[in-house]
C-alpha cells in the first residue's frame, strides 16, 4: 500500500556533502514523523534524524551541526542534507515514516525504505 523510495546516496570524499531524498507514495492519509536511520557493518541501526509533522527536528549527537533534515509536506518527501561528511558516516541509510493509511485513518504504521549506501572516503 505504501512505498518509500530513497535516492541520493553515493561515494564522497571526507569533508564533502550529499543530499538524501525519500518520497512516500501510496494510499497515505497522513504522515506523522519521518526520519533517517543508518546502519554500518557490524553495528546496530541508529537514528540519525527525525522530523515531526510540525517541523520539529531531532538529531543524533554525532551528526548535530553537520546534517539537516527537512520535509516537503506537499510531496510527502523528507530530505537529509549531509555536510562535512566523515568516514564514520559510512553506512546504509534508511528512510522511515510513521503514517496512517486511508482505510484505517486512526492507526499509525511504520514503513521503511530499502536503504541507500553512503560511503565516505578519507
Amino acid at each position: 500500500q505504501v512505498q518509500l523510495v530513497e535516492s541520493g546516496g553515493g561515494l564522497v570524499q571526507a569533508g564533502g556533502s550529499l543530499r538524501l531524498s525519500c518520497a512516500a507514495s501510496g494510499s497515505i492519509f497522513s504522515i506523522d514523523v519521518m526520519g533517517w536511520y543508518r546502519q554500518a557493518p557490524g553495528k546496530q541501526r541508529e537514528l540519525v534524524a527525525r522530523i515531526t509533522s510540525g517541523g520539529t527536528a531531532n538529531y543524533a549527537t554525532s551528526v548535530k551541526g553537520r546534517f539537516t533534515i527537512s520535509r516537503d509536506y506537499a510531496k510527502n518527501t523528507v530530505y537529509l542534507q549531509m555536510n562535512s561528511l566523515k568516514p564514520e558516516d559510512t553506512a546504509v541509510y534508511y528512510c522511515n515514516a510513521a503514517l496512517t493509511i486511508v482505510t484505517t485513518k486512526n492507526v499509525l504504521y511504520d514503513y521503511w525504505g530499502q536503504g541507500t549506501q553512503v560511503t565516505v572516503s578519507s
